[in-house]
Order: structure tokens, then sequence, then C-alpha cells
């Protein structure tokens, strides 16, 4: 699909001035910093794992504080008129030195090296399979997401698919299977929400599933710099209870037999769901 600059713009500006009139709310200090909302049911293991490595790295940042000003204190000029020299190489030195490197290596690496392997094999790569699955495709360019949805014949990339420009529409608690490729650059398909993203990236295609707790709008972003204007390539996750799904999908696939221009090839970028 050909979107130009202007269109995207115009497009990010009135995003803007809707979210800007809809209430005079002035967050606080740490609702600014706080993580966004999470909306789904394996967002948590990502939050833990970021938590984690934050605080076990601020209590060795704290240690090594402490020793450096502490010892400048405790060894200052002060205290002691006359300088001692070592070089470090002592046994006890050695054998403070490899206890902290060994607790580091242990509390931090070793920790993160195992829980995430675990998530990523038992969670984040276990893909969810089965009719009740909702398979979307992605495709993104510079700078926008097209978003494909399969219809009533249940194949893509035919004449009744649902086509969406920056707006993932998903039923509220199912499972969503996405499949991506970029038309251009590399990039990178973020949900905040859900604490997940994937790289889109030309000439394969890449897969991440979700699933939702909770109905309302969220931000679609894009985590990958690329391009002039990447800060525009923001879209919307629109989760509905599965009523309102099934009515919006309804009218999408009666509006999209009726409209869609079969050899315009803009409209015909999806492909065989599976390929690789």
């Amino acid at each position: 699909m050909n979107i130009s600059f202007s269109e995207r713009l115009f497009g990010l500006i009135a995003e803007v001035e809707t979210i800007s009139t809809s209430g005079n709310r002035v967050f606080t200090f740490w609702e600014r910093i706080s993580p966004p909302e999470d909306i789904s049911t394996s967002g948590h293991l990502i939050e833990w794992l970021f938590n984690y490595t934050t605080y076990v790295n601020l209590f060795w940042f704290a240690l090594v504080c402490i020793g450096l000003f502490g010892f400048s204190y405790l060894y200052s000029q002060k205290r002691h008129k006359i300088a001692l020299y070592t070089h470090g190489n002592e046994k006890k030195h050695l054998l403070i030195t490899a206890f902290i490197g060994l607790g580091v290596f242990l509390s931090v690496d070793m920790v993160i090296t195992k829980i995430s392997t675990r998530d990523m094999k038992e969670v984040f790569w276990n893909f969810p399979e089965g009719d009740d699955v909702l398979k979307v495709q992605v495709l993104a360019q510079q700078w926008a997401w097209n978003i494909r949805y399969a219809g009533k014949d249940g194949e893509f990339n035919t004449a009744d698919d649902v086509v969406q420009l920056n707006n993932l529409v998903v039923p509220v608690g199912r499972k969503v299977m996405i499949q991506m490729t970029s038309k251009d650059v590399i990039h990178s398909f973020y949900l905040p929400n859900a604490r997940i993203k994937a790289d889109a990236i030309p000439g394969r295609y890449a897969k991440l599933w979700f699933d939702t707790t909770k109905t309302g709008n969220y931000e679609i972003a894009c985590a990958e710099m690329c391009g002039t204007h990447h800060y525009l390539m923001k879209g919307q996750l629109t989760v509905l209870s599965q009523e309102d799904y099934d009515r919006w999908l309804q009218e999408s696939q009666e509006l999209a037999i009726a409209t869609n221009d079969t050899e315009d090839m803009d409209l015909r970028w999806g492909w065989k769901w599976g390929s690789r």
C-alpha cells in the first residue's frame, strides 16, 4: 500500500487532537514513569524479569558505590599520611575479586539466562494452534502498519479479506497469532500493553502471539529506528468484547466484498498462511 507522508502526518495530528480534547487529567510523576498497563496473561513474565534485572544491578551498583566512597573516606590522606601501595595480586585480593565476579555472574547472567530460556520455550515460542486462534497478517512499511484478516473463505489474500491501516482489532480473551514481514526496512511490531514485540524483516516471515484480558484502546509502536519519520509509525490495538468483535468483523467483511478492487495490487500484499 502506498501511503504518503502527508496522509500519515495528518492522521497522527488528528489522533493527538482527539486525545488532547478527551480530558484535562494531569498525570502524576509516578504515572508518567510507570510502565503501561499489562493487559495480557503472559506480560508479567517480561515485567518480572525486567524488574529483577533492575533491582539486582542496583544492588551491585550500591555495593560498588559503598566500596568506592567508603575506602576513599577511610583511607584519605587525613587518616593515612603514608600511602600504602599494592598491586592487588595477593591471595586475599584475588579471592575477593573472584567472589564478586562469581556473585555477579550467578545472580545476573545465570538467573536471566535460565528464566528467559524457560519463558521463551514454555510460553512465547509455544505458539497456539486450533480453530479458536485468531490469525492476522501484518505488513510493515515506512511508516505504517497494514493489517489483514482472512475473509469468510478462511484464506488470506483473496477478495473478501478485511484490510486495516494502523488498527489491529481483536476480541478480548482470545489468543491472537500474528505473521509479519516488511515491505522496505526492518521494523519492530511492539505491543507495550502486552509486553511483547518482534522484528518485521524484509524477505522473511516472523510471528508472535498474545492474548488480552481487558477491552479498550492501546498503542502499537515501532521499536526499531526505521527512518526519518519513524516517530509517525504509531498504530492502535482495539480490544473488543466477543460480541462487538463479531459485529465489527461481519460489517468489515461485507464492506470488503463490496469495495475490494481485485486488480488493485496494493491490496493484494497478503501471503499463504504458514509461508516461510
